[in-house]
């Protein structure tokens, strides 16, 4: 049988989330409406993502000893994530503050803890323990850069089709680009990384292009409520959003990326793979929080199904 799981090389924390109606401005306190503390971090997000969605699933990543580390671990046994390779390290748990308004825009504090504890020994151990069953790697920015580098160029030489989130935005070497199969950031995160103002399709497209001449094969530009840009040396496409109304927009760009990769891992072609993401970014906008807005693959499945439906009248 051909391998069709997901390893995740990534962070993991305790998000502590705080709602108000707005978000203060500096030097200003406002009051909350709500606060909740669950499973987070992008790597641990999109390996729930990509358990929900039927892909067998391992993560990468580092806890710490303390009560938080026993609250994620906890967490993402429940989704059904393997946690073999998950190493527990004398510091605390990595934790993420943040905070969200009424639209359901937030802002973001990352302290990484024990995710700066993740190396390059830890990352080749897992990608062997995971040879012949996983053919997909995601990766994100919330663990050392080398690390991640190094998890890039092992994952393209295990033949595992390499997936980055390249967020947070920070600069990374040329060289890495070439292990890239798809990377996958957002407008903000493609301006950072390219120098371009990125603010619609057309300058998306330039963007891509920056990826492609470095090795990428496949650029994949998250536009918001403008859809997604998808572009390879072959063709360029536009895949629409779906409406939803957001309530939280914190964990949307993981369900995307854990979707995306559980899909190519199953062996559905790119187009199927991306509108799986699509699908499973907008319905985590509808509910708060991280690992709690994260969907499953019958409401995915489901919500394709309706689209498809209205469009076909």
């Amino acid at each position: 049988m051909e391998p069709n799981g997901v390893v995740v090389v990534g962070s993991i924390s305790a998000d502590v989330t705080a709602f108000a109606r707005r978000l203060p401005r500096r030097g200003e306190t406002v009051l909350g409406d709500d606060v909740t503390l669950v499973l987070g971090g992008k790597g641990a997000n999109q390996a729930v993502a990509a358990a929900r969605a039927g892909a067998p699933t391992w993560l990468v990543g580092c806890v710490g000893t303390d009560a938080f580390g026993e609250i994620v671990s906890s967490a993402l046994r429940s989704h059904g994530v393997a946690l073999t390779e998950i190493r527990s390290v004398g510091t605390r748990t990595g934790v993420a503050h943040i905070r969200v308004d009424a639209s359901g825009e937030n802002d973001i504090v990352m302290t990484p803890l024990a995710n700066a504890d993740l190396n390059t020994v830890m990352v080749d151990e897992s990608i062997r323990a995971v040879r012949g069953k996983a053919s997909v790697l995601l990766l994100q920015l919330e663990i050392p850069v080398d690390v991640a580098c190094h998890a890039a160029e092992a994952g393209a030489e295990a033949g595992l089709t390499v997936v980055l989130d390249p967020a947070p935005a920070q600069p990374l070497p040329d060289g890495v680009w070439r292990h890239v199969s798809v990377v996958t950031p957002n407008e903000s995160e493609a301006a950072a990384l390219t120098g371009m103002r990125v603010a619609d399709a057309e300058s998306a497209e330039r963007a891509a292009g920056w990826f492609l001449d470095r090795g990428v094969r496949h650029a994949l530009i998250t536009l918001g409520g403008g859809g997604a840009l998808s572009v390879t040396r072959e063709r360029t496409r536009h895949f629409p959003a779906y409406p939803v109304t957001p309530v939280d927009t914190t964990a949307a760009g993981d369900a995307f990326t854990g979707f995306l990769g559980a899909a190519l891992a199953a062996g559905l072609d790119t187009a199927t793979a991306v509108r799986r993401g699509m699908a499973a970014g907008a319905l985590a906008t509808t509910l708060p929080g991280a690992s709690p807005s994260l969907p499953g693959r019958t409401a995915v499945d489901e919500l394709l199904a309706a689209v498809a439906e209205e469009a076909a009248r």
